[in-house]
């Protein structure tokens, strides 16, 4: 497909990205891929321009043949026309800058002369040098009134040291420029959680205590820690992943319709809901709770090391790969009903979905025996292929089987009903949002620090416990005592995958 444009986005939402940690992995591997994915769309203005900043020496030339590695590597063949490469790596420079240095960033300052567009600064570096990064912009007066700032989570260990970085970030930035990411939100599947929520009222009027008994949230990964053991053992699966990633996707599907879709309206209601979080106390925090971490086992067929074989591995860490509970949001749409959570590394699929149960019809007709099939569930998927499914129940043809009940799907699996309609990735459309000064996909601070409360009771919990993780075997769905949870309920976890 030719992907010449007569004119190149709308000129009104051109800017200057200044992209610090453009040599590391998630540059490499998502934005950059996702950058030029828009270029290629003909959703990047023809003005707007892209300067990597990174600590090693390299010139812009360099640069530019790196990232082309990178796009070559990750790009289907069909998405690599010559013309959209040509014209995207024409949009790099470079510059080798420490970020912790003031003198050197009168560089970016000359870089931004006389640009009549605004800047866009995207942190993908460590957290603990955003309030370095956005001072020193800051002092060599490189920054205006329309300037954004874009960090990613995790923001911060805890409370105390999110609130930190926090206020760094926001002596130089008002809340109305930042844009705090989480990948999560930016998925066409998540889009769509909205638009069937509160565009259709079969649903609207179903999602609550009244016709949804239970809601489960999967979000498995294969892999182990891939060369990532010093940091992750630092946070941990809880950190990495709940704090940030479940508690979004918990937060917009348990959160009530907002006014409107503006920004604040739709994370006004994600903080209520976070605001309901029932805190874990007492006998809760062993029977609703399964922390766990991964031993030796299998992956793909092939034989894997636990997680304290891992390289750089020290043997007593009692860190979790794993964690599994049952949330109770306390409010009067969700009075009695349990979001059960889990997530994990080294499980036998890779995996995010959400499943909706849906309470049984108050009185039951057909054979006994099918009873326990005899509920709709909503199936929402996000990796690895987006999509959503109802199943439902119908008669079971044949002349034979009287009125015997089937459960079949009715889906929509977006790559077979859009075949030829790409699915954009997901830092695709948060790039494109930031480019138009739209927050409404971001997080909001009081969000990060109302979900960091969360966790650091159920952290603190933890640690007066003193009780190690359960141990579970690689390419297994985690520790036994996560089946006992939701066993003890009279519920499974959904596995038809």
């Amino acid at each position: 497909m030719s992907q010449s444009h007569a004119l190149l986005g709308d000129p009104k939402h051109a800017i200057d990205l200044a992209l610090f940690g453009a040599l590391g992995d998630l540059a490499m591997r998502k934005l950059f891929p996702a950058l030029y994915q828009l270029d290629r769309e003909g959703l990047m203005p023809e003005s707007t321009r892209i300067m990597g900043l990174a600590r090693q020496e390299h010139d812009t030339a360099a640069f530019r043949q790196l990232v082309n590695g990178a796009l070559q590597k990750r790009l289907k063949k069909e998405e690599q026309d010559k013309e959209s490469l040509t014209r995207f790596l024409s949009r790099l420079d470079y510059l080798k800058l420490d970020f912790t240095n003031a003198e050197g960033f009168e560089a970016v300052r000359q870089w931004r002369e006389g640009a009549n567009r605004p800047m866009v600064v995207y942190l993908s570096v460590a957290a603990r040098i955003y309030g370095d990064i956005c001072h020193n912009l800051q002092a060599s007066d490189s920054l205006d009134d329309d300037t954004r700032v874009v960090v990613e989570k995790p923001i911060g260990y805890d409370l105390a040291s999110s609130k930190e970085i926090n206020d760094a970030i926001g002596a130089v930035f008002p809340e109305s420029r930042i844009y705090r990411i989480d990948h999560y939100l930016g998925k066409e599947t998540v889009q769509n959680l909205i638009a069937l929520r509160f565009a259709n009222p079969l649903f609207g009027t179903q999602w609550n205590q009244n016709h949804i008994s239970h809601v489960e949230i999967t979000v498995a990964e294969k892999v182990g820690i891939e060369g990532r053991w010093g940091y992750f053992d630092e946070a941990g699966q809880l950190r990495d992943m709940v704090q940030n990633h479940l508690l979004q996707l918990l937060c917009l599907i348990a959160m009530d319709p907002p006014s409107n879709l503006d920004a604040d309206a739709i994370r006004d209601e994600k903080v209520k809901v976070l605001k309901a979080l029932k805190p874990f106390t007492g006998e809760a925090l062993g029977r609703d709770v399964v922390r766990g971490q991964y031993i030796a086992g299998t992956s793909n067929g092939q034989a894997v090391p636990g997680y304290l074989e891992e390289e750089g591995a020290n043997p007593q860490s009692q860190t979790e790969t794993f964690v599994a509970m049952k949330i109770e949001v306390t409010n009067w749409r969700w009075a009695g009903v349990p979001f059960y959570l889990r997530t994990g590394k080294r499980l036998p699929e890779k995996l995010s979905q959400i499943v909706i149960h849906f309470r049984q019809q108050p009185h039951y007709i057909f054979d006994p025996d099918q009873r326990g099939i005899a509920s709709n569930k909503l199936i929402i998927r996000l990796q690895p292929e987006e999509g959503i499914a109802l199943q439902v129940l119908t008669k079971d043809s044949g002349l034979d089987k009287g009125m015997r009940l089937r459960q079949g799907p009715l889906h929509l699996d977006f790559n077979s009903v859009f075949p030829k309609a790409r699915i954009p990735d997901a830092y695709e459309r948060l790039l494109l949002e930031v480019m138009k000064g739209q927050q409404y996909l971001f997080v909001r601070r009081d969000e990060v620090e109302h979900a960091w409360r969360w966790c650091d009771q159920l952290i603190d919990g933890w640690k007066a416990r003193e009780a190690a993780p359960r141990r579970y075997p690689a390419g297994s769905w985690g520790p036994v005592a996560s089946i006992a949870m939701i066993t003890q309920d009279g519920r499974s976890w959904y596995e038809d995958y």
